[in-house]
């Protein structure tokens, strides 16, 4: 499940910025990666209240990649026959249900390993590595297909939705939680009680530095190829390896997420998910300098390690957050509480982030160049002053983390 939840999105994810620079929307990049955030304010939240009330998490799970999936293949044939009117409005009816399916998917396991017993923060890390792979795998399938700048990309996704659609059949049933009292409040009838959790001090500073790290999450989705394969038009850089596969220099990122997913479980046991948040901080203001300071050339290990501490950067927050609010919360409110942190992150501070990275992309882009060191070194600064912010304001209790 984990393997064809990410195969979808890495299909399209890296890529689309170089897509839409190829068919002349270079300048509505950071429009295409924020209807992702823009989607994931109301659409996790509200499928995690109707999973939790009214339709079993698996079920709504695959019901939601179909509709994703379709829609992936009407973006796709309507490239083909030049309307590319249409390709951000069918585009946004896909992101709009596949996002809601990483908040799913979490709750989904959760349940499994629940039911089976076992321990979700030493059991759910290696099972998530299978969704880095899947990720890792539809990457380079676009990249040595030639789909990087065609529409290509979204067939791919497509079949994957689809595929993983009729998979959900196979996974095992998801509790409903249906409360018998008349008198019940408005709020509980629509299982709302998820945002009573900003209540409690710790969680409300937690989330909310969710939603100002989150601002970081698709920056480098949708910058990092058009950036790397942009240095083809310098004669010394033309013919190096990260330029004409973007995707499989890029992917790197991945492999180190996956190996960083198995870290997890022995930095929250012992450093709390303050310590683990910081350490992802500091990784995001790596990943943006090391991109700003690299070149495909002799300053491809900058590039390189710029990958490497993705891993981290991206770990060390999203799914530590996830098992953070999944040991936080009840059962009867695990898919609004995910779907809760989903708008956060993905949400509002990508949707944020994103507008924010194409208005300075397009401030410093004058014609066709652009100052691509000024923007990566502005992002970074912006990851260093909200670790620094954090590591005075955000005091978990220590026994909050189990």
């Amino acid at each position: 499940m984990n393997f064809l939840e990410f195969a979808v999105w890495g299909a399209y994810l890296i890529s689309m910025g170089t897509y839409l620079i190829t068919i002349g929307m270079g300048d509505q990049i950071g429009l295409f990666y924020a209807v992702q955030g823009f989607v994931s304010i109301f659409m996790p939240a509200l499928m995690g209240i109707v999973a939790d009330r009214w339709i079993q998490a698996q079920r709504l799970l695959g019901f939601c990649h179909l509709l994703a999936g379709l829609f992936m293949f009407a973006v796709a044939y309507s490239e083909s026959i030049g309307c590319k009117e249409a390709l951000f409005p069918l585009y946004t009816l896909s992101v709009a249900f596949y996002m809601p399916t990483l908040a799913l998917c979490n709750s989904v396991s959760y349940n499994a390993l629940t039911q089976a017993r076992m321990d979700t923060v030493t059991a759910f890390p290696p099972i998530r590595v299978f969704g880095t792979i899947g990720f890792i795998c539809t990457m380079w399938v676009v990249d040595l297909l030639g789909f990087q700048a065609n529409s290509g990309q979204f067939i791919v996704s497509g079949i994957m939705s689809v595929v993983l659609f009729l998979y959900t059949f196979t996974l095992p049933a998801c509790p409903i939680v249906r409360d018998s009292d008349s008198r019940k409040s408005f709020t509980d009838a629509l299982g709302l009680r998820a945002f009573a959790l900003f209540k409690q001090k710790t969680m409300a500073i937690f989330f909310c530095f969710s939603m100002l790290l989150g601002v970081c999450l698709q920056i480098t989705n949708g910058y990092a190829n058009p950036y790397i394969t942009s240095f083809k038009d310098i004669a010394e850089y033309a013919d190096t390896f990260g330029v004409q596969h973007a995707n499989i220099l890029i992917s790197i990122s991945q492999m180190s997420e996956a190996l960083c997913i198995l870290l997890i479980p022995f930095f929250m046991k012992r450093y709390g998910i303050k310590n683990v948040m910081l350490i992802a901080m500091l990784a995001w203001v790596l990943r943006f300098g090391l991109l700003g300071a690299g070149n495909p050339g002799s300053g491809v290990w900058m590039f390189v390690l710029s990958m490497l501490v993705y891993g981290v950067a991206f770990d060390f927050f999203n799914v530590s957050g996830s098992l953070f609010v999944e040991n936080n919360t009840g059962i009867d409110i695990r898919s609004s509480a995910q779907g809760l942190f989903m708008m956060m992150t993905n949400g509002i501070g990508a949707t944020i982030g994103m507008l924010s990275a194409q208005a300075i992309v397009n401030s410093h882009t004058i014609g066709n160049v652009t100052d691509w060191t000024a923007c990566w070194y502005i992002f970074a600064a912006y990851a260093l002053v909200v670790g620094i912010v954090f590591a005075v304001i955000f005091r978990p209790k220590k026994e909050s983390v189990k």
